[in-house]
């Protein structure tokens, strides 16, 4: 078996650590600390009066940008929580065998994996017959996205979303809402941010708004005509830009493979 590809902002955390664990401990605080500058920032924008009628989906990427770039120059002064969260990195650091996304299953996952399609298996068979896609292709693509469910986006009261696909809440969504930090790639290169997901009052109601998601346009056209080989499906749903890791195709086509020997 191969090498899992690993997020490159993930190994480079992992070297650090390994070559200055105290350094790599600082890194990751402030880092921390510059996404709750950023948080704040956004409840703070979001709290206020919306009043101005030429805003729209372009305008607020852009001021979100703009508030990306005062969160780092905010955190870059400091305002006191990043020493403390490097304190408590420094008493319980991270083990080196973290979970990876879109890594090969361990023994202890391997029980949770099963528990996780078992208990979606129904809703996901459901979204087979509304897409023609085999249920493990819909589970894998659940699995990488949630982490076996483990990763799922939570409301602030500590309700799950649901969202098991991660499917963001773009401007013409009209149901509720869930606010999640996230990995996104620009120009290849890792970033983190805070974004906006669709959240669903039942996992049922979320595999069926995966299923309109793929049919609804011609944009996974390609990808639903693959309903025979996971590579291939797999690529096209990253051709059609359902993630931006430049290494999506490959961990769902792993993360697909795994639920084909589970489910078979």
């Amino acid at each position: 078996m191969s090498a899992s590809p690993v997020d490159p902002a993930l190994a480079a955390l992992k070297r650090e650590a390994r070559a200055a664990p105290q350094r790599a401990a600082r890194a990751a605080a402030v880092e921390f600390e510059q996404l709750f500058v950023q948080m704040l920032l956004k409840s703070m924008r979001e709290a206020s009066p919306q009043s101005d009628p030429l805003a729209s989906d372009a305008s607020r990427m852009f001021q979100g940008m703009l508030d990306e770039q005062w969160a780092k120059r905010i955190a870059a002064r400091g305002i006191g929580l990043a020493p403390v969260i490097e304190k408590q990195l420094a008493r319980n650091p991270v083990p080196a065998k973290e979970a990876v996304k879109g890594a090969p299953v361990s023994a202890d996952g391997a029980e949770r994996s099963r528990t996780f399609m078992k208990t979606m298996l129904e809703p996901a068979k459901a979204a087979s017959r509304a897409t023609g896609l085999p249920p493990a292709f819909i589970l894998g693509q659940a699995a990488l996205e949630s982490g076996w469910g483990s990763r799922e986006p939570r409301l602030a009261n500590g309700a799950p979303s649901h969202n098991l696909f991660g499917i963001k809440a773009g401007g013409g969504w009209r149901g509720a809402i869930v606010e999640a930090t996230t990995m996104e790639f620009v120009n290849g290169q890792p970033r983190r941010t805070v974004e906006r997901f669709r959240a669903y009052g039942s996992y049922e109601e979320a595999f069926a708004d995966y299923a309109r998601l793929l049919t609804a346009s011609g944009r996974y056209g390609g990808a639903l005509a693959e309903s025979r080989n996971p590579e291939q499906f797999a690529r096209a749903m990253q051709r059609a830009g359902y993630a931006t890791d430049p290494a999506y195709a490959d961990k769902l086509a792993r993360t697909i493979r795994h639920a084909l020997t589970v489910i078979a």
